[in-house]
């Protein structure tokens, strides 16, 4: 970078750019503790960081190695007093991750047991010797470009790291330079995910000049707004409250009506109902209540294909007069495919709050032959009421069956229905 400071404290858009990392991986509802792997030189630094955006209840600073490797073990045996069934590996100097590359890269963890953010190589690629001579050209079709996050059962990555530093590799080959590298030699199988082309990792001052203007793109300009996890919460939910925002592509504005006058505390009182349905496919994740239920197959949608959370999001919307999930996030925006829908049920109780809405009550009811949901219903429950900042005995969700009767009876889908209550 020749900055001569380190490149992720770096001022992009008016935040350091490692501040834009943690932002979006913390702002994600499927991540849990941060562990974040530093030199000693920036302890200082880093902590003052922390502080600053109120991140050291869930960032922990842990002490680097000599090479990414040590550096990663490290972390990985700090994770070790967490709960962890999953890890994923980040690079501080990638901020510009969107949520739904973090969705994907969750969705195939949960199916394959690893996930690596990759994308297609776009331009031929040529093998040469240290004078520069051409001695091969790879096929194109097969290659792909790593990237991060790189997700894995936090145990066998554990295990694997440990057997490489047993083996004594580091004194006989090249070190590995990703953790997927590291799984490979371990014998597991490592999958890929799709990719961001934008998921840069900043390495040269031109890098930081592309960055700003993918920011700029996804309107986001001042130092105050939020990253580019939240900037999509944070716009929509402003667009709702009947501000003038910058659209995605940064070059015109809109403006909604404002809400209407709020009536005397308490007496504002409205219900909505919602509705949906998902086919059940093979090779897809089943999903509900963002619980990944064991089950031979899926639901199909454009994102996560939460059937429960969907129906929940339109009584919600329904309540308020806002429309439905489909006028907010269209399944013709790539910027939602894959995306967990809990990330989406938290934009929608932004935008709720914005027009001055709280959430009183939920009742929800999924209808599906099989698999046996009772068990978990209660996680179901608690990921809803964290997601939306409110009490656990506000929500109560159901399951049931049609004795076999119509396209939930077979088997070939699942449908939910959900009432929402809300007051200003």
């Amino acid at each position: 970078m020749g900055a001569g400071a380190n490149k992720v404290l770096l001022p992009l858009a008016g935040r350091p750019v490692l501040a834009w990392t943690l932002q979006g991986l913390l702002a994600h509802p499927d991540f849990g503790p941060c562990v974040l792997v530093i030199h000693r030189d920036d302890a200082g630094e880093m902590g003052e960081m922390l502080e600053r955006y109120r991140w050291t209840d869930r960032v922990r600073l842990v002490e680097g190695g000599d090479e990414r490797i040590d550096s990663v073990w490290n972390g990985l045996q700090a994770l070790a007093s967490e709960d962890c069934q999953w890890v994923a590996v980040h690079d501080g100097a990638r901020p510009l991750f969107t949520p739904a590359l973090l969705s994907r890269c969750i969705q195939k963890v949960r199916q394959y047991r690893s996930a690596v953010a990759a994308v297609p190589v776009k331009d031929t690629i040529k093998q040469a010797a240290d004078d520069g001579k051409v001695f091969a050209t790879p096929e194109r079709s097969g290659l792909y470009a790593v990237q991060t996050p790189q997700v894995f059962a936090y145990d066998e990555l554990t295990r694997a790291y440990a057997a490489w530093y047993d083996s004594g590799a580091r004194h006989t080959g090249p070190l590995p330079t990703d953790d997927a590298m590291v799984m490979e030699q371990a014998g597991h199988p490592v999958y890929l995910v799709e990719g961001d082309y934008e998921n840069l990792k900043l390495t040269t001052p031109d890098d930081l000049v592309l960055a700003e203007a993918i920011l700029a793109r996804r309107g986001v300009k001042a130092p105050g707004q939020a990253n580019s996890v939240e900037s999509l919460a944070s716009r929509e939910a402003a667009a709702a409250a009947g501000n003038s925002v910058s659209t995605p592509a940064g070059t015109s504005a809109v403006s909604t009506p404002g809400a209407s006058p709020a009536s005397p505390s308490g007496t504002d009182v409205r219900t909505g109902m919602g509705y949906d349905v998902h086919r059940l496919v093979e090779g897809r994740a089943l999903i509900l209540g963002g619980v990944d239920i064991p089950y031979e197959k899926g639901l199909l949608g454009h994102s996560d294909a939460d059937v429960l959370l969907h129906a929940i999001k339109d009584a919600l919307l329904g309540a308020a007069g806002m429309g439905d999930i489909g006028r907010h996030f269209p399944d013709t925006d790539q910027a939602y495919k894959g995306v967990s829908s809990l990330l989406l049920l938290k934009i929608v109780g932004e935008k709720l709050a914005a027009q001055g809405w709280s959430v009183g009550h939920i009742d929800a009811t999924v209808v599906a032959q099989r698999p046996k949901l009772a068990p978990h219903i209660p996680k179901m429950q608690e990921n809803i009421a964290r997601t939306l900042g409110i009490a656990p005995d506000r929500i109560n969700v159901k399951a049931t069956t049609t004795e076999g009767l119509g396209f939930a009876g077979t088997g070939e889908g699942i449908a939910s229905y959900a009432v929402a209550t809300i007051r200003r």
